[in-house]
Order: structure tokens, then sequence, then C-alpha cells
């Protein structure tokens, strides 16, 4: 048999990774809400398995309850978000007169600096305004465009959650039944790896979240933080974005606090962003979600850019569990387990474990 050069694999390769990369941003619409109800659907499925076996309910009715109960899970958080900002919103006289007095600041310190006169920043500005407000129709259009696509994405998210519940057996039936019939213990076994890894990972997620957000909102709290609650549920929720959404939460408190308590607790407040972030990613990671899902932080990271180039934040968040079910296949697989080890971390190498065995002369004698 002839086996195929490695440039032409490699070219393979690349060529399938452009298709299905051009494939996943014309399908975001349907791809983005279906692959999301997925890893849903595996959050909810021992809440289904239970309804059916202890409660005796139908499959549907186990599933439409299912999804009920998440949505009105989802529908309080958002509530009392929604509170908080409302809360936020009533301050906004303090914080555009905050922001007034840092202007004229900023304003002072660039014209001691660059010798730029005020007038001229102001007419800088003026026609920074006008060219802002020539653009208005274009920036409203695309948030009313973006508000439309929110919803109906969460509309499928819902419908693709209830159905992938519903008719979870044909979709394992048609697993198992598509490759050849030597392979289906192989199939049966990475199914359920997946289904098992993902579970774990998306509760330790949203654990971790938990623990997050009740960690910044005493911490904020104690400091004396206007809005503490709302800052630790920010940090907390967007910790769900490696990497990223740290920073992003920290932007948005430095604003937040120095426009409501100055530049001074402004300071501690990113000592506190620093020193949580050091306590999650060295202690509650690898206690709270484990190391269920070993990617480095090399491709994780990769991952993430790659995950908002096609499908925004959608993608940033998919990308982490949907590498690790890759991972798994790759790793059981023979031809595809060099694309695991790239995946996948360091492994740290066995310590040899001493022995001892007593011998007929009641001696202690050591074995490696």
């Amino acid at each position: 048999m002839r086996t195929v050069p490695f440039y032409a694999k490699l070219a393979l390769i690349l060529f399938s990774l452009v298709c299905l990369g051009y494939l996943a941003i014309l399908g975001q619409t349907l791809l983005a809400p279906l692959m999301t109800s997925f890893l849903l659907a595996l959050l909810l499925l021992p809440l289904c398995n239970f309804l059916e076996n202890k409660c005796r309910f139908k499959r549907s009715i186990a599933s439409i309850v299912s999804v009920i109960l998440m949505i009105a899970v989802i529908s309080s958080i958002i509530y009392f978000l929604v509170n908080q900002l409302t809360d936020l919103w009533q301050d906004w006289p303090l914080l555009k007169k905050q922001a007034e007095i840092s202007f004229h600041d900023v304003q002072m310190w660039i014209s001691r600096t660059f010798n730029v006169n005020t007038k001229k920043q102001i007419n800088y500005l003026q026609n920074s305004a006008t060219s802002a407000l020539a653009t208005s129709a274009t920036v409203l259009g695309a948030t009313l465009l973006t508000l439309s696509s929110t919803l109906l994405f969460l509309s499928f998210l819902l419908l693709f959650t209830f159905f992938i519940l519903n008719y979870r057996g044909i979709l394992f039936k048609f697993l198992t039944s598509v490759f050849a019939e030597e392979h289906t213990q192989k199939v049966s076994d990475i199914v359920q790896r997946i289904q098992y890894i993902i579970k774990k990972y998306i509760t330790g997620l949203f654990l971790q979240m938990l623990i997050v957000s009740i960690i910044m909102i005493f911490l904020l709290w104690i400091l004396g933080v206007k809005y503490s609650v709302l800052l630790g549920l920010i940090a907390g929720i967007f910790n769900i974005i490696p990497y990223i959404g740290i920073f992003s939460a920290l932007l948005i408190s430095i604003i937040i606090t120095f426009a409501t308590a100055g530049a001074a607790k402004m300071l501690l407040v990113i000592a506190v962003f620093a020193g949580v972030h050091a306590i999650d990613g060295n202690i509650l990671m690898p206690l709270v979600v484990g190391s269920k899902v070993k990617i480095n932080a090399l491709f994780a990271f990769i991952g993430i850019i790659v995950g908002e180039m096609i499908w925004g934040i959608s993608g940033m968040f998919l990308c982490i569990p949907y590498m690790a079910m890759l991972k798994i296949i790759f790793d059981r697989v023979d031809q595809l387990r060099p694309w695991g080890i790239l995946l996948g971390g360091d492994e740290k190498p066995n310590k040899k474990r001493k022995v001892y065995r007593i011998t007929k002369n009641i001696k202690l004698e050591e074995q490696e």
C-alpha cells in the first residue's frame, strides 16, 4: 500500500481547516446556538434523567421542564443584574460630573506637556463629534441588528436544547451506527467520556464563577467600593471567558470606581483583582474545575482568539469545551493521537515508587 507523503497530508489538513472555518463563519446563525445548546443539554441531562426515572415523566415533558427551569434561573440572574444597573443609572449625573473634572485635568496636562492650548483641543473634539454624529445612523442600525440577532440566538438556543434532550437517544444511535461495527464500543466510550468530562467542566466552571463573585463582592464591600455587588458579579461572569474576561471586568470596574471614588480606591480595586485572579488561577481552577480539560495554555489562547474571530463572544466561550472534545477523540484514534499530544499539557514523569517485601529472614528489602 502506497503511503501518502507528509507534505500532502499537511496540505490536506490545512485545506480542511480552511473549509471548516469558512463553513463555520457562513453558518454562524445556526451553528453557534446549536453548539451552545449541546453544552447546555449535557448540563441539564442529569435533571432530565431524574425527572424521567424518578418522577416518571415522559421524555418530552422532562425536557420541557428542564428547559423551563433553566430559563427561570437565567431570568432571575438577569433580573438581579438589571436592578443593579438601575441603581448605577440613577448615579449617572455623578459619573458625568466626575468625567468632566477628569476631562479638564487631562486637558490641562496636555496643555502643559505638549503646548497645545485648550481651544485647539476643543475644536478637535468638536470636529470629532461632528464625524461621530454623521455615522450615528449606522451605529443605531448596527445596534438594532445586534439586538435582533441576540433574540434570534436565544430563541434557537432554547429550541435546540429541548430537541437535543428529547432526541438524544436517536443522536446516540446515529453516532454508533455511522461507524463500522467493530468500532461501536470505542465510539460509545468516546461519547460517554465526552459527556462526563464536559458536564464536570461546565459544572466546575459555574461553581468557580459563583466563588469568584462571592469573593469579589466581599472584598469590594470591605473596601467600601460603590456597586460592589454589581462589580463582583461582572468579575465572576466575565471570568468564564479565560484570560480575556478578567481584564474586561477589571477595565469596567476601574472606570466605575474612578468615577465614584477617585484614583486611590481605583488602585485598591486593581490590587483586589490581581489577588483574586492569582488565587483563582492557582487554587480555585485546579481545585474546582480540576484537570479534566487538559489543554495547554498556548492552544487555549489561540483557540479563544480564533473563536472570537469566527463567532465573537460565543466563540470565545465555546472554544475550550470543544477543544477538550477534540482532544478526547484525538487521544482515542491512533491516526489522530499526535494532535492530541499537541493540544495537551506537559505530563509529569511518574516517580518510581519504592516497594518493600518481607523475606523469610524477616528482612526488609527495597525494590524499584
